[in-house]
């Protein structure tokens, strides 16, 4: 009875509610908030993939191309670009080059893949990911031209973007002309969050000195990467545009169908929550990895989830509620082969956003570590050199211990002045 009454009070974050209204519980807020998403009119909006195909044909017939792409390379109707450039009249893929995750998204975080020649209906297939993370001068000879066509979902450790810049380093190298094919960037382009990487802790999993949420479509932050010079050499480099599409746009606004960009992104939900959650892969607590629903789910063994989640209900922060839950982290083929805490039951938190405009997914996974710290000091590890690497500099610890998250304004202030011109939308 103690849950349920614990449950059946939780109250929505502050301002939504006044001493005259009773408190809501985590169910009704919900349920507001999807009814007024689906008040939404629905945009058209055409992809880059269809705009290259329908208008603009003429800059890839006759040429040899490499096409870097994953099973996120969809067009508006869900038909994959190697498909549809298959079987376009002069158009003739030499290689097909895939990142992180595998050509169909079927592998793991970390997980190497080797195609070896194995697919039989397609052209040569070479993974980005693992030895071999940049095009080689064998891999690139012959090629007039390298299609990028893959889904980001805007936070600066997904690894897609770090294949884009070495792509194009590769591309500069041996005078290969570089297409990105745009698309949209699916948690807006108009919000900014969390600290700009320091190139001192320049690495796979952050490669740009862009803040981890960057409020660029991938085409944008092609332009910046080039414009800034981050990278070695400076391609021949053009976008092929959406139409469309506007910045203030989240993905379910529009009218394209959702494919899942990496194995532990099912859903648009989910691509909001990760910018922040995913600093918990940097600790000992489970990020949801080993369930099916990663990042919307953490905790530990050893936590009191009625306690914590209290207590970060108490936060009062912008835009979420916290819900107790206990899991068990298992594994799952091609989303986690070895979750934290695999087979042990764990207890913690499942994160519910009731405000995706307000919240801040950064300031929350801060404020979670933050809080688990406080409970549980000796419980809590943090790997270092890991939360230097996400975090993007060595001032994780004292930036979350001392509630400071205003500290991020001045040089995001800077970066956004700065990226207003690679806008290629409104």
């Amino acid at each position: 009875m103690r849950f349920n009454f614990f449950y059946a009070g939780l109250l929505v974050l502050a301002g939504c509610t006044t001493q005259t209204q009773p408190p809501q519980s985590i169910h009704q807020v919900q349920d507001k908030y999807q009814k007024d998403k689906a008040k939404v009119n629905l945009s058209n909006v055409k992809l880059g993939l269809d705009v290259l195909l329908d208008d603009k044909i003429e800059l890839i017939k006759n040429k040899n191309i490499g096409l870097v792409t994953n099973n996120s390379g969809i067009d508006n109707n869900g038909v994959s670009n190697y498909e549809r450039l298959m079987k376009t009249k002069d158009i003739s893929i030499k290689v097909i080059f895939s990142p992180e995750h595998g050509l169909f998204g079927e592998a793991a975080a970390g997980e190497k893949v080797d195609y070896n020649g194995q697919i039989k209906t397609l052209p040569k297939v070479v993974s980005l990911y693992g030895d071999n993370r940049k095009p080689t001068q064998i891999q690139m000879k012959d090629i007039d031209i390298i299609i990028y066509d893959i889904q980001d979902i805007g936070a600066r450790f997904y690894t897609y973007i770090s294949t884009l810049g070495m792509v194009m380093e590769s591309a500069s190298e041996y005078g290969v002309k570089v297409l990105v094919l745009d698309r949209p960037n699916p948690i807006k382009g108009n919000i900014i969050e969390g600290p700009i990487l320091d190139l001192k802790f320049q690495t796979f999993v952050g490669y740009y000195p862009i803040p981890t949420r960057y409020g660029l479509t991938i085409g944008e932050l092609a332009l910046m990467i080039n414009g800034e010079k981050w990278i070695d050499g400076n391609p021949d480099l053009e976008i092929v545009k959406m139409k469309g599409w506007k910045r203030d746009l989240w993905y379910d606004q529009t009218k394209l169908p959702w494919v899942k960009p990496s194995p532990n992104i099912p859903d648009l939900n989910t691509a909001i929550i990760y910018p922040g959650m995913c600093l918990l892969e940097a600790t000992n607590i489970s990020e949801g990895r080993g369930t099916k629903k990663p990042f919307k789910k953490f905790g530990a063994p050893w936590i009191n989830k009625i306690e914590l989640s209290k207590e970060l209900n108490n936060l009062n922060l912008p835009g979420v509620v916290f819900k107790p839950i206990t899991f068990i982290p298992t594994p799952i083929k091609g989303m986690s082969n070895n979750p934290k805490y695999k087979n042990q039951v764990c207890h913690g938190s499942e994160i519910i956003v009731t405000n995706r405009e307000k919240f801040n997914s950064v300031r929350t996974g801060m404020k979670v570590i933050d809080k688990i710290k406080e409970k549980y000091p000796t419980h809590l590890k943090i790997k270092t050199s890991g939360m230097n690497r996400l975090w993007g500099n060595a001032e994780f610890s004292f930036q979350a211990s001392t509630n400071n998250t205003n500290q991020f304004s001045q040089p995001l202030k800077f970066f956004n002045n700065r990226s207003k011109k690679y806008y290629l939308y409104e």
